[in-house]
């Protein structure tokens, strides 16, 4: 029989844990500021005097969002992406030059509503949290639920954020057509290319392949995002909300 108080060791696992998230909370800190001083010397920072027509537009999600606090960068890059990152205010939102060229002010504002969303929804601080704490060591079995439950966690919140998204910029067809840019490319010159690649990423759907490459990642299938694109604007939470986002522009 062991001696000593069985109450250390819950204990020292509760200090540990602590102590391990508050590293990784630090680090990810540490990670973010070093990200956005690199933004600066390679991006521009969008605002009325470096890309004034981009300002303009990124004022429209910001305030029917209410997502005041953060700051917009153009990154110069043929890959067409956006993303935020951030632990503490402001957030960052970065947008692909190559996006410029391909969306038209409509799609812009739902990209960058979809990035808002994930601001305002609390993504960008959790999604660096919990991605640290899948780095917890741990048998392979255990590793392998967390990280598919992260993934889990990573899709639902790409759903939350296409909402956003949407009610930013209030027009479900253009919030596809910005999702099918993001698929398309150099295709998205014209509305027939935009058809084609429509045609295809609605052919994905039942695809098992497709199913199981998205249970490992990070994104919902692209049909199933319009698919959930469409029937959120056809519900009344959406006019409702609708309305509110509406009432904040005109505020």
């Amino acid at each position: 029989m062991r001696s000593g108080s069985p109450g250390w060791e819950p204990t020292a696992t509760l200090c540990l844990s602590a102590v391990f998230v508050l590293s990784v909370v630090l680090l990810s800190y540490q990670s973010s500021r070093a990200l956005h001083r690199a933004l600066l010397e390679r991006a521009f920072q969008v605002n009325a005097n470096t890309i004034p027509e981009l300002a303009a537009i990124v004022e429209v999600p910001k305030a029917r969002l209410q997502a005041h606090d953060l700051e917009v960068f153009v990154a110069r890059s043929s890959v067409p992406n956006a993303y935020t990152f951030g632990l503490l205010p402001p957030k960052i939102v970065v947008l692909h030059s190559v996006l410029l060229q391909w969306m038209d002010q409509d799609d812009l504002i739902f990209i960058l509503g979809h990035e808002m969303g994930h601001v305002r929804l609390g993504h960008t601080w959790l999604n660096t949290l919990i991605g640290g704490m899948a780095g917890i060591p741990s048998s392979f079995s255990a590793a392998a639920i967390l990280a598919l439950a992260f993934r889990w966690w990573n899709r639902a919140c790409e759903y939350s954020a296409d909402r956003a998204g949407l009610l930013a910029c209030g027009r479900p067809d253009k919030a596809i057509s910005a999702l099918v840019k993001l698929v398309a490319g150099g295709e998205s010159h014209s509305a027939a290319g935009l058809e084609r690649v429509l045609a295809r990423i609605e052919s994905e759907d039942d695809y098992l392949p497709g199913s199981l490459g998205e249970l490992l990642g990070t994104h919902p299938m692209m049909i199933r995002r319009i698919g959930q694109i469409r029937r959120y604007a056809a519900s009344p939470e959406y006019a409702r909300m609708q309305s509110m986002m509406n009432r904040n522009l005109s505020i």
